[in-house]
């Protein structure tokens, strides 16, 4: 039975070898993407983004249509960004920064309740606090 796993492993390796290296180069790709774009996502965000008292005016009020096509292109990244995040806790890659920035995102119900359970994680908010502290920008306020 013991000589039968190399061979098992050997035999996955070859039959989808090719599977393992795009993986493996999407795995590297995510990892370099998510290296630059998500510490500046964080540090853009405005300090009080978070904040109880914060009330985000509205984008494109008057234009329903133009609110419309923003919402669609905005949670379509936002997925986009989850999946990579969620991809990312399981290959290499700053996964739960991706998915809180994918969660700022996207919109549907208990977003904010989800939001906040993750960022009162301490080591959470101290990563992201230290990432705006070097970018010269004030921490966030919950």
């Amino acid at each position: 039975m013991e000589a039968a796993l190399p061979e098992l492993v050997v035999d996955i390796w070859s039959r989808y070898q090719r599977e393992f290296w795009i993986l493996g180069i999407a795995s590297a790709v995510m990892l370099v993407i998510s290296a630059a774009l998500i510490p500046y996502l964080i540090v853009r965000l405005p300090a009080d983004f978070y904040a109880e008292e914060n009330h985000r005016r509205r984008l494109f009020e008057s234009r329903p249509v133009l609110r419309i096509i923003f919402l669609v292109v905005k949670n379509a990244i936002g997925g986009v960004l989850l999946l990579a995040g969620i991809a990312m806790l399981l290959f290499p890659g700053q996964g739960i920064l991706t998915i809180l920035a994918a969660l700022a995102l996207l919109n549907f119900p208990g977003k904010r309740s989800l939001e906040m359970r993750i960022l009162h994680r301490p080591a959470i908010l101290r990563t992201i606090n230290w990432l705006r502290l070097r970018a010269g920008r004030d921490p966030l306020t919950l």
